[in-house]
């Protein structure tokens, strides 16, 4: 498992004290970007293979948000690469060696020259080293349902600070986006996220929401014409 240490900043807290969900997928896309660096095939080499490694879809278990103050381990390792796919978990760990936060999430390599997902080789894999057991977050629908009925909230204009170093908006903002179009003052257990096409600077995302049973929410983040950008699934507290 790769790691680093960090400590939970003021920066990062909601109103509560408590480490944002935001924080928390920032956390995990930092470690595997660190683990990529550290091995010599981040982004700049990515760059330079005009490569880059696309997130498909997340799902994430929160058994306890970190307050201000609080000292973290984040973790992360590959446990498996098959076909355009790479497989990849992630854990933040309080100084207990307590799991706070457990993650699964799938990739897909895309080539920008063809403009299409190639399929990975070992030379993309072999820096990682060996694949290491996948975490066990209990089962989870391949894809996330999407109900018949959805009601429109409050459009979104992608600015400049929704984007990251490939000119789309990033995956964490998505979630963002979605945690904001459902209601306040819930707290989130569990989230999970397919990511369907890149929202771009000034694109309108156009978030439609269901509520489920047992406080699960699903929202649909979609353009203004229907075109959908991702679909967050969102399972509250009890």
């Amino acid at each position: 498992m790769y790691t680093f240490d960090s400590r939970v900043r003021y920066s990062e807290t909601d109103e509560e004290g408590r480490l944002t969900v935001t924080g928390i997928i920032n956390y995990m896309q930092d470690c595997s970007t660190f683990h990529s660096e550290d091995v010599g095939v981040g982004v700049g080499y990515l760059g330079e293979h005009r490569r880059i490694w696309l997130l498909s879809s997340w799902q994430i278990v929160i058994d306890r948000y970190p307050r201000l103050g609080e000292r973290l381990t984040v973790g992360t390792w590959h446990n498996d690469f098959k076909g355009i796919y790479g497989y990849r978990n992630f854990v933040l760990r309080d100084l207990g060696g307590n799991d706070c936060v457990r993650a699964a999430s799938v990739w897909f390599l895309y080539d920008l020259e063809k403009e299409q997902p190639i399929r990975v080789t070992s030379a993309d894999t072999d820096p990682y080293g060996e694949p290491e057991p996948r975490l066990d977050l209990g089962k989870a629908p391949r894809k996330i349902p999407v109900p018949e009925h959805l009601e429109a909230v409050e459009p979104v204009v992608v600015a400049r600070h929704h984007l990251d170093t490939n000119h789309h908006v990033n995956n964490a903002q998505y979630v963002e986006i979605a945690r904001e179009a459902v209601p306040d003052g819930i707290t989130i257990r569990e989230i999970r996220a397919d990511y369907k096409k890149a929202a771009l600077l000034g694109d309108v995302i156009v978030p439609r929401v269901a509520c489920g049973e047992d406080k699960c929410y699903t929202v649909v983040l979609g353009s203004e014409t229907g075109e959908i950008y991702a679909v967050v699934w969102l399972r509250a507290e009890a």
